[in-house]
């Protein structure tokens, strides 16, 4: 037996309607919740130029690693 699905002309008009399996809608809603978790960072113009400085200095090689960083925190 088939089952007949009716859909107002002006959902689709409008285009209002998609139709997925069941399956995909859930997992998408499982996603959509999941990713409202996360937070937007939206750098201040003094954090944006403190970053420039940064990878300035990370390309020129002025960096240490964190057992470095850790040695010189500890002497």
């Amino acid at each position: 037996m088939e089952k007949v699905i009716t859909i107002p002309r002006e959902m689709v008009k409008n285009g209002g309607a998609v139709i997925i399996p069941q399956k995909e809608y859930e997992e998408f809603s499982r996603w959509k919740t999941f990713v409202k978790t996360f937070k937007v960072f939206n750098p201040t113009r003094e954090q944006k130029k403190d970053f420039k400085g940064a990878r300035s200095d990370y390309k020129k090689g002025k960096t240490i690693n964190l057992n470095e960083f850790r040695n010189k925190l500890e002497n």
